[in-house]
C-alpha cells in the first residue's frame, strides 16, 4: 500500500478507510473506535482552544477546524489512525500571517496551501519526506517549542503586555519589562492547573488529564472570582466575544461551523479583505511554508501511527486527503490543520481500529460546541497556557535534544543548534532552508570522501596478470557526483608515459550525474591527444546510455565498454598488436 514517489499509480482517497474495511469491519470495531473517539474529542476540545488562542484568533475557529478538517482529513487521507486538527506547530508560522493579514487572510492562506498539498500527492511526492534529515527536524520542533512556551508567559503569569510582533527577542523584552505586573490568582491557577496535568497521567486512570485539569481550573477561577469579585481571573468568556446574524455574546458561539467566504472575514483592519492578485501574491509565501510544515508534520504523525499499530499508510494520499481539509475547513471558519502526533498516539492506544475513530472525535468536538459553548467559556486563559506548557515540553523531545547533541556527530550537532536558533530568532523557514542546505552541504562531503579511483597492480588479478606494462588498471569507486567526480577523475589524468590502454573498472560506481559526464568527456579528450585508448569494465548498462546520450561511443582501438576483466584484457592486448 505505501507508494514509491515514483510510482505509476495515481494516488486515490479513501485509502485508510479502504485498508481497513478490507481486514473486516463490524460492531466489534465501531465499539472500539467509538470509545477512541470520544477520548481523542475530550482531548481535542481544550487543545483546539488553545491553539487558536495561541495564533491570534478567538477560540471557536480552532473548535470548527477539529469539526471540519478532523472529519475529512480521516476519511479522504492514507492513514487509518492520523487524528488532524490544530497543531502547535503550526503557531509560528501563523502568528505573523494573522498579524499582517487578520483572519481571512490566514483561512485565504491555508486554502492555498491546501492546494499546493493537493498537488504534492497527486505528483506523488509523499515518500520525499525521508529525506528531511533528522537534526533539520529536531531542531526547528524544540525552536517551536520555546517560542510557544514563551508566548504563554503573559496568560500564565497575568502580566499585562502590550501588542506581540513577530520578532521572539522583541516579545522576550517586552514580557520581561512586564515581570512587574504579575497576577498572584492568574499564577496560582496557572500553577494549580500545570501540576494536574504533570500528575494525573502517573495516576493511571482513565479520564484525560486536560479533561481534569481544566475542569478543576474552571472551578477553582469561579470561585475566586466569586469571592474576590469579577475579573480576578481572566477567561475565555471575558476575554472574547462574538457576533452572529444579530446575536453576540461572550465566550464561545453555541453554533456549529457555518459557512462563509474566507476572504470576507475581517483582514488586519477589522475590515473584509478584497481578494485579488496583489494578496494571493502576498500570500503565497506563508501558504507555501504551512503546505511544507504540513506535509512534513502529516506524514510523521503517520509514521509513528504506523509504528505503534503495526500498519502502513499511504503517503501521497495522505497529502491529498490533508489537503481537502485544508481547502474545506476555511469556508467554515478553520483555519490550518494538520495530522496531530500526541492525538494519534492517544487515538490508538484508546483502540480504535479505523478512521472512523477520528471521525467521532470531530463529533464529540461539535456537541461540545453547540452544548457546551457556555461551559467552555469559564475555562481560565491561565489554564490554557499551562496546558500549551505541557504541549510546547512534549513537542521539544527534550531528552532527544540532549542525547542528540551529546551523542551525534559535530556536524550534525552543529545543524540542530543552527536551526534551532534560527527558529527562535527569526522564523521556521529560514531554519529548515538553511538547514537542508547544510545537510545537503554535509552529505555532499561525506560522499566525496567515499569516491576515488586508484591505480591497481596489474599482476594482482588472475584476468590481469600477463597484460604488458603498456596497460594501466585503475578501480573507481562511489557515486561520480558533482561534488566527487573532478577528484575522482583528476587521478586518471597522471598515467606514466609509457601507458598506452587505461582500463576504468567501473563495476563499484552506482551513479553519474551530469558534471560527471562532463568530467568522463574532459577525461576522454585528454587522453585521446596523449595516444592513450580508454576501457570501461563492467559499467552498468543505464550508464552507458547516459554517456551515448552526451555522445560518447565506442570508438575503434580508442574507447570501448567491456562487461569483465577478462573481455578487457583481451581487447587491450588486440590493440596493442
Amino acid at each position: 500500500m505505501h507508494n514509491s514517489p515514483w510510482s505509476g499509480r495515481m494516488p486515490g482517497l479513501f485509502m485508510g478507510l479502504r485498508a481497513a474495511w478490507k481486514e473486516g469491519y463490524g460492531l466489534a470495531n465501531l465499539r472500539k473506535d467509538v470509545m477512541a473517539g470520544l477520548t481523542i474529542g475530550i482531548v481535542a476540545v481544550p487543545l483546539a482552544m488553545a491553539l487558536a488562542i495561541a495564533v491570534g484568533v478567538p477560540p471557536q475557529h480552532g473548535l470548527y477546524t477539529a469539526i471540519v478538517a478532523g472529519a475529512i482529513i480521516a476519511l479522504t487521507g492514507g492513514s487509518r489512525f492520523n487524528v488532524s486538527g490544530p497543531t502547535a506547530a503550526f503557531v509560528v508560522i501563523l502568528i505573523p500571517v494573522v498579524q499582517q493579514y487578520g483572519l481571512g487572510g490566514l483561512l485565504v492562506a491555508t486554502v492555498m496551501a491546501g492546494l499546493i498539498l493537493i498537488a504534492l500527492g497527486l505528483t506523488r511526492m509523499g515518500a520525499l519526506i525521508q529525506f528531511v534529515p533528522y537534526p533539520v527536524v529536531l531542531g526547528f520542533t524544540a525552536g517551536i517549542a520555546v517560542v510557544i512556551a514563551t508566548l504563554q508567559l503573559p496568560d500564565f503569569l497575568g502580566l499585562t503586555v502590550d501588542h506581540l510582533g513577530e520578532h521572539y527577542l522583541a516579545n522576550l523584552g517586552s514580557i520581561v519589562s512586564a515581570f512587574p505586573s504579575i497576577n498572584p490568582m492568574e499564577l496560582g491557577v496557572g500553577i494549580f492547573t500545570l501540576l494536574i496535568l504533570i500528575f494525573w497521567g502517573r495516576l493511571k486512570v482513565p479520564v484525560p488529564a486536560p479533561l481534569v485539569a481544566l475542569v478543576a481550573a474552571a472551578l477553582a477561577t469561579w470561585a475566586l472570582n466569586h469571592w474576590l469579585g469579577g475579573g480576578a481571573v481572566d477567561t475565555i468568556a471575558s476575554r472574547f466575544t462574538w457576533e452572529y446574524r444579530g446575536e453576540s455574546g461572550q465566550g464561545i458561539p453555541p453554533i456549529p461551523p457555518a459557512f462563509a467566504l474566507p476572504w470576507h472575514l475581517p483582514g488586519p483592519d477589522g475590515q473584509p479583505l478584497q481578494l485579488n492578485f496583489d494578496l494571493i501574491r502576498a500570500l503565497l509565501g506563508p501558504a507555501f511554508a504551512i503546505a511544507m510544515l504540513g506535509a512534513i508534520e502529516s506524514l510523521l504523525c503517520a509514521v509513528v501511527a504506523d509504528g505503534l499499530s503495526r500498519t502502513r499508510h499511504d503517503p501521497n494520499s495522505e497529502l491529498i486527503g490533508q489537503g481537502l481539509g485544508n481547502v474545506v475547513a476555511p469556508f467554515f471558519g478553520g483555519i490550518t490543520a494538520t495530522g496531530a502526533i500526541a492525538r494519534t498516539a492517544t487515538n490508538i492506544r484508546s483502540g480504535a481500529r479505523s478512521p472512523i475513530a477520528a471521525v467521532v472525535h470531530a463529533l464529540v468536538v461539535l456537541i461540545a460546541v453547540v452544548g457546551l459553548a457556555g461551559v467552555l467559556g469559564h475555562v481560565p486563559m491561565a489554564a490554557l497556557a499551562a496546558l500549551l506548557f505541557v504541549v510546547a515540553w512534549n513537542m521539544s523531545e527534550a531528552h532527544l535534544f540532549a542525547r542528540t547533541i551529546r551523542s551525534a556527530p559535530r556536524p550534525d550537532v552543529a545543524i540542530l543548534l543552527i536551526c534551532f536558533g534560527l527558529t527562535v530568532l527569526f522564523d521556521m523557514v529560514l531554519a529548515v532552508a538553511v538547514g537542508m542546505g547544510l545537510a545537503a552541504a554535509l552529505f555532499i562531503h561525506r560522499m566525496s570522501l567515499i569516491t576515488h579511483s586508484d591505480r591497481v597492480q596489474t599482476d594482482r588479478h588472475p584476468d590481469t596478470r600477463s597484460l604488458p606494462a603498456a596497460v594501466a588498471l585503475y578501480d573507481v569507486n562511489g557515486p561520480l557526483f558533482f561534488g566527487a567526480a573532478e577528484k575522482a577523475m583528476s587521478s586518471l589524468r597522471l598515467v606514466d608515459p609509457g601507458v598506452k590502454v587505461v582500463m576504468l573498472d567501473m563495476r563499484d560506481v552506482p551513479s553519474m550525474d551530469g558534471t560527471a559526464l562532463v568530467a568522463l568527456q574532459s577525461l576522454i579528450t585528454d587522453l585521446r591527444q596523449k595516444g592513450i585508448a580508454l576501457i570501461f569494465v563492467g559499467m552498468k548498462a543505464r550508464l552507458i546510455v547516459k554517456l551515448r546520450r552526451a555522445g560518447v561511443r565506442k570508438e575503434a582501438g580508442r574507447l570501448t565498454y567491456v562487461t569483465d576483466m577478462e573481455e578487457g584484457a583481451r581487447v587491450a592486448r588486440r590493440w596493442l598488436g
